[in-house]
């Protein structure tokens, strides 16, 4: 999970909305079953992508920007660029969905 990075509430503001490229946020939580399904795609695109900032938020441990963001349903995923929401899906996605809205972002 190197190229993933853990955010924090307190982080969240430097390294998304403050970041000088796309950034795709995984809202999760550990007690979530199709969250578990998710990881090993977001790290799959992590790995896989030069030019975006790929991130995990816990939401138990930061509900401030998960509720700011109207996250209801886990797992969340958010395209951000230039401190703007792009993208979202909700609950599990295939990883070329994910990967057309990088892509899509990236561009």
């Amino acid at each position: 999970m190197a190229n993933v990075q853990e955010l924090t509430d307190a982080s969240f503001e430097q390294e998304v909305l403050n970041s000088d490229q796309p950034v795709l946020v995984d809202f999760w939580a550990p007690w979530c079953g199709p969250c578990r399904m998710v990881g090993p795609v977001v790290e799959e695109l992590a790995a896989e992508n030069e030019g975006v900032k790929v991130a995990k938020l816990n939401v138990d441990d930061s509900p401030n920007t998960a509720a700011g963001y109207g996250v209801s349903s886990i797992p969340t995923l958010m395209i951000f660029k230039g401190g703007q929401v792009v993208d979202r899906f909700v609950g599990v996605q295939p990883k070329s969905r994910l990967q057309d809205a990088i892509d899509q972002a990236v561009g």
